[in-house]
C-alpha cells in the first residue's frame, strides 16, 4: 500500500467544489450558522459523515453553493484543494469549476476566476505550474523546481483549469464564461 501511495498520480476530473476539505466545510458552515444564513445543525451531521447517501451528497452541494459566494473563500478553497492533491502525490491536476456570478457582493464570473487564480498563487507548500492563457508561455508562474535554501528538490504539480458551463443558464451566460 505504501508503494501505491508514493506513486505519482494524475487527476483528470476533479471538481473544485467537490474537493473541499470536510474541516473547511465544517468551519465555513459553522460561520454561516452563526450569521443566521443557514441552520448549522441541519448540515453538521452530514459534513461529519464519511458514508453519505446520494441525498446527503446533494444536500452538501447545496451548502457548498452557499459557501462559495465570496472571493476570499474561493481563493482559500482553491489553495487547499491543490495542496491536498499534491500531498497525495498528484503531479498533474485538471481542476473543473463553474465560474459564479453574485451581483449582491460584486462577484462577476471574471472576479470569481481571479479568486481561483489568487488561490493558486498563494500555494507555498509545492511548486505550481500554471500558465493562464493571457500569460507568456515562456515565463510560467512558477519556474523554480529546487528549494534555494537546502538545494533539495521540491514537489511540483501541474494544474490546468477547465471551466464548466451551467446548462441551465442562458447562451449569454455561457458566452460570458468562455470569453
Amino acid at each position: 500500500m505504501e508503494w501505491c501511495v508514493s506513486m505519482p498520480k494524475i487527476e483528470l476530473h476533479a471538481h473544485l467544489n467537490g474537493s473541499i476539505r470536510d474541516s473547511t466545510l465544517l468551519e465555513l458552515a459553522r460561520g454561516l450558522g452563526e450569521k443566521g444564513v443557514i441552520v448549522f445543525s441541519d448540515v453538521e451531521h452530514v459534513i461529519r459523515k464519511s458514508d453519505r447517501t446520494l441525498h446527503e451528497v446533494f444536500k452538501l452541494f447545496d451548502l457548498i453553493h452557499v459557501i462559495t459566494t465570496d472571493h476570499k473563500t474561493v481563493s482559500r478553497i482553491t489553495k487547499e484543494v491543490v495542496e491536498d492533491f499534491a500531498s497525495e502525490n498528484v503531479v498533474y491536476l485538471e481542476l473543473r469549476t463553474t465560474p459564479k456570478k453574485n451581483d449582491s457582493i460584486g462577484m462577476s464570473k471574471r472576479s470569481y476566476m481571479e479568486a481561483v487564480l489568487e488561490g493558486l498563487r498563494a500555494i507555498t507548500t509545492v511548486d505550481v505550474d500554471f500558465v493562464p492563457r493571457s500569460m507568456d508561455v515562456s515565463s510560467p508562474v512558477t519556474t523554480m523546481n529546487m528549494d534555494t535554501f537546502s538545494g533539495s528538490a521540491r514537489k511540483k504539480i501541474y494544474v490546468r483549469l477547465l471551466l464548466s458551463i451551467d446548462r441551465r443558464e442562458s447562451t449569454e451566460a455561457a458566452l460570458e464564461t468562455v470569453c
